[in-house]
C-alpha cells in the first residue's frame, strides 16, 4: 500500500486531533486548460490515467499525486527533539506542550525550543497517518457549507463577533456560515484574492487511522 507524505499547519494538525477535519484541498498542477464548450485541451490530454474522473469534464482521468481511496497520507508538521528533555521525546508545534508524555517534567517553554520546518519530518518522526477515502477534482468555489466545515474551520456560538464560523481557533473575525470562514483560512495561507481566483483543487477525503 502507497504512502505519500503531505504538509499540515498547526491550525490543521489541531482540527485533525480534534475530529474537526476530514478533509483538504490542494492546487491541481498545472491547472486542467478548458475550453468554452467544457472540453479539456492541451497537455492534459496525455497525462496519465488513474481511475479518477474530472467531474462536468468528460471521457477524461488523470492521476492525483496523493494517491487514491485505500492509500495511505502520512503527515508532515512542525516538530523538535529538545536537547532540555535529552534524551527526550518528538514534540510537535501544534499542541505543545500537551503532545509531551505525562513522565516529562522538565519541559522548556516553546519559546525555548528550536523548532524544525514541517518540510524536513522525517516519517520516523511522523505522529498522524491517514487513509484517502474519497478523491475527486473541483473548482474551489465549488465548496460547500458541508465541505468547508469538513476542511477544519473553527465554531464557536459563544464568541462575540460577526458569526460562529472561523478560519481556526486562533482566528479573530467571524463569518455566518463555514464557507466564509474557509474563503478566509484560503486567502490567510494562499494570499489576498486567492479564492477569488477560483482554481482547480484536488478534494481529498480521508480518516484519521488509530
Amino acid at each position: 500500500m502507497k504512502g505519500r507524505p503531505i504538509l499540515f499547519s498547526g491550525a490543521m494538525v489541531r482540527a485533525i486531533l480534534d475530529g474537526r477535519k476530514t478533509q483538504t484541498r490542494r492546487i491541481v498542477k498545472p491547472q486542467p486548460e478548458v475550453n468554452e464548450q467544457g472540453n479539456l485541451v492541451g497537455d492534459w490530454l496525455a497525462k496519465p490515467l488513474d481511475g479518477l474522473l474530472l467531474p462536468r469534464l468528460q471521457d477524461i482521468t488523470i492521476h492525483c499525486p496523493y494517491g487514491k481511496p485505500g492509500d495511505r497520507l502520512w503527515v508532515r508538521e512542525t516538530w523538535a527533539q529538545p536537547t532540555a528533555m535529552d534524551p527526550g521525546p518528538t514534540v510537535y508545534r501544534a499542541d505543545y506542550p500537551a503532545c509531551v508524555p505525562a513522565d516529562f517534567t522538565n519541559i522548556p517553554p516553546a519559546e525555548a525550543i528550536t523548532w524544525k520546518p514541517s518540510i524536513h519530518m522525517p516519517r520516523a518522526m511522523c505522529r498522524l497517518a491517514l487513509e484517502v477515502t474519497g478523491v475527486l477534482v473541483e473548482r474551489l468555489n465549488d465548496c460547500s457549507e458541508a465541505d468547508a466545515a469538513a476542511e477544519g474551520v473553527w465554531r464557536d456560538c459563544e464568541v462575540p463577533f460577526n458569526g460562529p464560523w472561523f478560519a481556526s481557533q486562533d482566528s479573530h473575525v467571524g463569518f455566518a456560515d463555514p464557507r466564509g470562514a474557509y474563503q478566509n483560512l484560503w486567502d490567510n495561507i494562499k494570499g489576498a484574492g486567492a479564492w477569488d481566483s477560483n482554481p482547480w483543487v484536488w478534494v481529498v477525503d480521508f480518516r484519521r487511522l488509530p
